[in-house]
């Protein structure tokens, strides 16, 4: 049975403004969901990586909105397209991965994704189903609707011209396949953040070409990592949905004071009334580790439950606050005639000895027994109790 489509107002207010950069076609796509037909809302992932960060959720929770109003959520996995690269918002042509290295990703996609949507409610489709049966006639003709001049005036590609750096034909490619994908599910609606919209257009530009009706688009705002910087798998700046609750806790509480309202606006359920309220509280001088304590609160219950998220903060307030240390830490054996650095990437406490000098030169390596950093990148292994960044333990023995 057809589930019933919700047109409530106030709830297609709210799905088309919070955490929304821009609505391409605006009145079109409002329309469209006031009247009661059941759309088919498309959002494309590139098994990039082998999880989704909370930057990422902010999408995949759009489309929950939908799906709770009633529409049907298609989500492409880009096993194809992840083997070409998306150009958007690159400084340098992105490596193409292999077949088993996106084989690999996907495996937890799934998984992943059902802790934001209703699994059973949506159509999981590859896109290699559709893109390894073109041809190259049939590619060329596609490659017809979009001019170099269109291609090149991209911002992140006009950058990359200026500094003299490589951009390859296959990337050209990229939003022609993007837009593919579109034609391919029937797509009413596609979703996607602010550095896709090139890609996002694409779709419908390919549509018109078949003859279909053009995509509205729905972009959210983009989310800052832990280094200020676009959350990103390839930069590694991301807050995992699938990190240890503790883990996500910590690096909750290590972000810049400035983002503590976009986060509760964008990654958790909280109304907006309540976010104005903690956001003049802190203009009124309120700590704003109390605030950051409650929004990490908030967006590790949504993934793991109230409880997890107390005892995540509780951990928090016995290391950090009054500088303890977890319990049941780690304890690996270290050889004084080994580097210290050498033991812990080992051990796999660390991925490289790149990590490890930069982690060294921040003073961010520290004993705790002696309370001494590590300011030595070759220094010996010796036994003690470390915290390596902000929120790693180590005990050597």
């Amino acid at each position: 049975m057809k589930s019933k489509i919700d047109t409530s107002p106030e709830k297609i207010n709210n799905l088309l403004s919070r955490g929304v950069e821009e609505v391409f076609v605006a009145e079109h796509l409002k329309n469209a969901l006031l009247s009661g037909r059941t759309l088919r809302v498309k959002f494309g992932i590139d098994p990039t990586s082998d999880t989704i960060h909370i930057g990422r959720a902010i999408v995949l929770r759009k489309l929950r909105e939908f799906q709770d109003l009633g529409h049907t959520i298609v989500l492409v996995i880009g096993d194809f397209t992840a083997q070409i690269g998306d150009p958007s918002d690159k400084l340098e042509k992105r490596p193409m991965l292999s077949e088993s290295e996106v084989k690999k990703n996907l495996k937890r996609y799934k998984t992943i994704a059902g802790k934001i949507l209703d699994m059973k409610k949506v159509e999981f489709v590859y896109n290699s189903r559709w893109l390894t049966k073109l041809n190259f006639k049939e590619v060329s003709k596609l490659a017809e609707t979009f001019s170099v001049q269109q291609m090149i005036s991209r911002r992140n590609f006009q950058d990359r011209l200026e500094k003299g750096q490589e951009i390859s034909l296959r990337e050209f490619l990229y939003p022609i396949m993007q837009g593919y994908d579109s034609v391919a599910v029937r797509a009413d609606v596609e979703l996607g953040g602010t550095d896709q919209l090139f890609n996002l257009k694409a779709g419908r530009t390919i549509q018109k070409f078949f003859g279909l009706p053009e995509q509205d688009i729905l972009m959210t705002q983009m989310l800052e990592g832990t280094d200020g910087r676009k959350m990103s798998s390839s930069w590694g700046n991301i807050i995992a949905i699938t990190d240890e609750p503790s883990d996500m806790y910590g690096k909750i509480m290590a972000l810049h004071d400035n983002l503590i309202e976009k986060y509760f606006t964008l990654c958790t359920k909280l109304s907006l009334e309540e976010i104005a309220s903690i956001q003049k509280e802190l203009a009124n001088g309120a700590n704003p580790r109390d605030s950051k304590m409650r929004l990490a609160r908030e967006i590790v219950a949504l993934y793991y439950g109230d409880h997890e998220a107390l005892n995540a903060e509780k951990n928090f307030i016995e290391t950090f606050s009054r500088g303890g240390v977890p319990e049941n830490i780690e304890t690996i054996k270290g050889d004084p005639v080994n580097l210290l650095g050498d033991t812990l990437i080992a051990a796999k406490i660390l991925p490289s000895k790149a990590q490890w000098r930069r982690l060294v030169l921040e003073g961010a390596v520290v004993n705790i027994e002696t309370n001494q950093k590590v300011t030595d990148p070759f220094a010996a292994t010796s036994a003690g109790t470390y915290r390596i960044g902000k929120k790693t333990f180590i005990r050597i023995e």
